[in-house]
């Protein structure tokens, strides 16, 4: 028999798709914040993958997926803007909305100390009304 089967090659191939399509949502979670609400309309992106701060409701503090410390929230940012093409990066805040005010407002408020300009906040569309 000269022939190969590619039968079985056929049937992996689709279960690793299947796989790879379930998987693929569940990585892009990132760290679970309670967004508030808002009417606000959305500010416009451009197309690089934005830097997104998160502070969840017990007021810890991450870049993208990984936690740091406000000490070293500055050095990080600036660290990750000079590698991806200078100071006017846009950085998203996202706060829990059972975190207090002023920990949002203490992490912005370094922020635009340190000389970023395009810092926003991000909230969740209101539904209804």
């Amino acid at each position: 028999m000269a022939e190969i089967n590619v039968t079985p090659m056929v049937d992996v191939m689709l279960v690793l798709l299947i796989i790879f399509m379930v998987a693929a949502p569940l990585l892009t979670v990132g760290v679970p914040v309670d967004l508030p609400q808002t009417q606000a309309s959305a500010v416009n992106q451009d197309n690089k993958e934005p830097i997104t701060l998160s502070v969840n409701g017990k007021g810890e503090i991450y870049l993208g997926d990984s936690a740091i410390r406000y000490e070293d929230l500055v050095p990080k940012l600036q660290a990750v803007t000079q590698a991806r093409g200078g100071m006017d990066e846009r950085i998203f805040v996202r706060g829990d909305r059972k975190v207090d005010y002023g920990a949002v407002m203490r992490v912005m408020g370094r922020l635009s100390g340190a000389g970023f300009k395009r810092v926003a906040l991000v909230t969740e569309v209101e539904q209804g009304g």
